[in-house]
This record gives C-alpha cells, sequence and structure tokens, in this order.
C-alpha cells in the first residue's frame, strides 16, 4: 500500500457525501461499526449523504477488505465530541478507521451455556458451536456486555492499513480508540481487540519482555495523566525493568498520557507514549495530573 494523491493504492475508493475541510492528521482513532456485519452495508452508509453526517476515512470488512472514503488530508465526521490529551474535537486532527464488528450486545441469559448478545438493532447472535468466538466481559471502560473478536484477516488488514499510514504521514504520532477519546460516552473498539499487539506490530519496539508486561498489566483510565517529577529526567524504557532498554530520556516536568499500569518486582510502572513511541517509566519519579473530561 501507498500513499497516492492523498488515497491509498491498493484499496476501493468511494467518495463519500460528507468531506470536510483540509487537515493535518496526528492521530488514528479506531471504531467499531456498530452494525449488521453485511459486506459494504456500513461503507455505504458512511459514504451516503446520512441524516446524522457522519463520514470515516476508511472501513475494514471482516474479510479484510479495505474501502476508503475520505482523503487522509481532510476532515471526516467520525469522531464526534471528543478530547486527546487535551486538544478538543479530534476530528479535526486524526484519521478515522471503522471496523466492521456488532459492537456491544445486550447478554440474553440461558441455562444451556451457549453465549448469546442482542445487538441494538434487534439482531441475535448465538454461538452454539464456538465458531464466532463470543465472550461475555466486563471492563471499566467497556461496561459488561457480550463481545465478538475480530477474525485474524480483518486484524492483519488493519495493521497494514495503520502501517502504510503510519509509514507515509510522517505527522502521525500515535493509535487510540473511541472509547479512549469519548470517555463514558463511547466503547469502541470493543474490549477483545488486541491493542498493544497492533500499536506494537505497526510502531515497533516490541520485544518479548514488553508483550509479557502488557499482559501482567492493566489499561489504565481514560484521559489518565502523570507529570515527571526527577530533576534529571527520567528513562523510557522498552519494558518494566532496569536493564540496559532505555529508549530515551524524557525532561523534567514533562505531562504523558498513560496506557497501562502494573507492578513489577515490587514497583509500579506505567507504560506511556512519548515522541510517538510507547514504553514504561517508574511510578515513583511522577506525580498524577487531574484526569480531563470529555
Amino acid at each position: 500500500m501507498r500513499i497516492k494523491a492523498h488515497k491509498l493504492d491498493g484499496v476501493e475508493y468511494r467518495a463519500a457525501a460528507n468531506i470536510g475541510s483540509e487537515i493535518v492528521p496526528t492521530i488514528v482513532v479506531l471504531h467499531d461499526t456498530a452494525g449488521p456485519l453485511t459486506k459494504g452495508s456500513s461503507a455505504s452508509y458512511l459514504a451516503s449523504k446520512n441524516t446524522a453526517g457522519v463520514s470515516v476515512h476508511f472501513v475494514v470488512e471482516t474479510d479484510g477488505t479495505i474501502t476508503q472514503l475520505v482523503p487522509v488530508n481532510r476532515r471526516a465526521n467520525h469522531a464526534g465530541a471528543s478530547i486527546y490529551h487535551g486538544r478538543e474535537y479530534c476530528n479535526a486532527f486524526s484519521i478515522g478507521i471503522e471496523i466492521i464488528n456488532p459492537g456491544r450486545m445486550e447478554p440474553v441469559e440461558a441455562r444451556d451455556g451457549i453465549v448469546r448478545g442482542r445487538a441494538w438493532w434487534g439482531q441475535l447472535f448465538e454461538d452454539p458451536v464456538g465458531i464466532l468466538g463470543l465472550v461475555r466481559k466486563a471492563t471499566p471502560q467497556h461496561g459488561d456486555g457480550v463481545w465478538m473478536p475480530y477474525p485474524q484477516a480483518q486484524l492483519e488488514s488493519v495493521v497494514a492499513l495503520l502501517s502504510a499510514l503510519f509509514d507515509k504521514i510522517l505527522t502521525l504520532e500515535a493509535i487510540t480508540t473511541h472509547w479512549y477519546v469519548s470517555p463514558g460516552r463511547k466503547v469502541d473498539v470493543n474490549p477483545l481487540f488486541p491493542l498493544d499487539q497492533v500499536r506494537a506490530r505497526v510502531l515497533g519496539d516490541h520485544h518479548p519482555e514488553d508483550a509479557d508486561a502488557i499482559e501482567a498489566s492493566e489499561p489504565a483510565p481514560a484521559q489518565q495523566e502523570v507529570q515527571v517529577a526527577a530533576a534529571g529526567g527520567l528513562n523510557l524504557r522498552s519494558w518494566p525493568s532496569w536493564n540496559p532498554n532505555v529508549i530515551t530520556s524524557i525532561p523534567d516536568c514533562t505531562v504523558l498520557p498513560v496506557l497501562r499500569s502494573g507492578t513489577f518486582n515490587g514497583r509500579l510502572w506505567h507504560r506511556v507514549i512519548y515522541g510517538g513511541r510507547e514504553g514504561w517509566i517508574l511510578a515513583s519519579y511522577t506525580k498524577p495530573m487531574s484526569n480531563k473530561e470529555a
């Protein structure tokens, strides 16, 4: 994939009706369509002059097919009321990717051990032989619900798309989610999406120790930030340890978004983003900042 005239080669392009003014994107926001799985239905709706006025840059189908609807240097209306590390209205500086997925489903109780969920539009999803992989799960960010995992072909296309975007658009700094930029209002992508693994594959600096730490840590609350409190600066490390794994030094008083937190060898560590790169810092050399409200 490569970007040509603000469109991505190798994907179908269908111009959306709701395309805004020129932007300089710095983040990518991942979404679930929270709609039927019928191929092309969500892309058609998002390309149309719909009454909600919504649009998005890319749609990724369950089979991995990608459709582009908005040029990457133009605004799409995908995030709504949102904030990313103090900067409001993410549509003005983000690329939106919609991933075909039913989103949160209301659990349907049964005594036969089969997981069932009812989507907001009324469709019942059930998994009698485990093909869909439906899971009932509750998290602070998503609440309680039944969720559908993402097919491998779809995930591979998401990674390929993100890799192409970050390779060609030098202003891009981070990959985030709708639930993160609109906490309490949105719950997508769902809790089964492997966000940390996708970030690691796209942004690099992936180590087995880091993967273990991610697995053993917990997601931070949306919009949690800390400020470095170390006169000589604080090391950003590839994984939470004293090993020679320093990525860079972060200056004193720098405010950082926290992605995850965990205790390792008796010390609390935070996984943060600095300079477009993710890594771990010792929490004892930081002080908490007040959470920002979206």
